[in-house]
């Protein structure tokens, strides 16, 4: 059992270990908003760079935890397109890393099954991180375990706009009607159509906010909160994020598991 073979690993570990038996439910779909890797380098004197460099890590990390614990999806928010108005030095260093990143994890990527794919506006990347991004995706393409979703050049806003802008468009050319358009028909012409909507949001650093991050997917989705820098973010936080969802009531604007007096 993956719960068994998980917690065998890291019985050493006596705050993780306690968790050993109570996790019964995980998400389907884990988002999480990395956060802190400039705090991270900041408090040891560091450039902000050693602090990417360090959180890309911690992405590697948990990926293999995500994935032995049977997650669906693991969606990331690696750059958002707000995040251009950085220096341009540390910009063209996150632009670097997913050549970096995908390159070297893609042997243990094709071994776990792992299946990369991206939300977000793909032709704003530079040439290089496009190619490696594309390389990995179709590497992968048929591997039908975790999927691992990068958001890069992300923003939610413009991601619907988009999708209001293409549902005009369908019913200007007769394809779509105004009284067929509902919820699901949105769902459709955003870019995690494919995916299913993230069970739990987790965010790094102590940071309270969603930062134009899945704004419509995150309707009913579970948040976890925690003052942890993302460089800093281990297994341990993982499965505690997790317990702490699997204890929520989810609701969905109904009286689940409560009664109705």
């Amino acid at each position: 059992m993956v719960f068994y073979n998980f917690f065998k690993k890291t019985k050493n570990d006596k705050k993780t270990s306690d968790l050993d038996g109570k996790i019964e439910v995980i998400p389907s779909h884990i988002a999480i908003i990395m956060d802190g890797n400039g705090r991270w380098a900041k408090k040891r004197a560091m450039p902000r760079i050693a602090g990417h460099q360090e959180g890309m890590k911690t992405v590697r990390k948990i990926a293999r935890v995500a994935d032995e614990l049977g997650v669906k999806v693991l969606t990331l928010y690696a750059f958002s397109t707000e995040n251009w108005k950085r220096p341009k030095t540390e910009v063209d260093y996150l632009m670097s890393l997913p050549e970096k990143f995908l390159n070297d994890f893609l042997p243990e990527m094709m071994e776990r099954n792992i299946c990369v794919q991206m939300i977000g506006e793909k032709d704003g990347l530079p040439e290089h991180t496009k190619r490696a991004i594309n390389n990995a995706m179709e590497k992968t393409k048929n591997n039908t375990g975790l999927i691992l979703n990068f958001a890069l050049n992300y923003g939610s806003r413009a991601e619907i706009v988009k999708a209001m802008k293409n549902i005009m468009a369908d019913v200007q050319e007769g394809k779509l009607s105004i009284e067929a358009i509902t919820e699901e028909t949105v769902n459709q012409y955003l870019m995690t159509s494919h995916l299913p909507e993230p069970d739990l949001l987790i965010r790094t650093s102590g940071e309270v906010r969603l930062s134009n991050f899945m704004l419509w997917q995150l309707a009913y989705t579970e948040f976890w909160f925690t003052d942890t820098l993302w460089p800093d973010f281990d297994e341990e936080k993982f499965l505690e994020a997790i317990y702490a969802y699997q204890r929520r009531n989810r609701r969905y604007g109904g009286l689940k598991g409560e009664e109705l007096y």
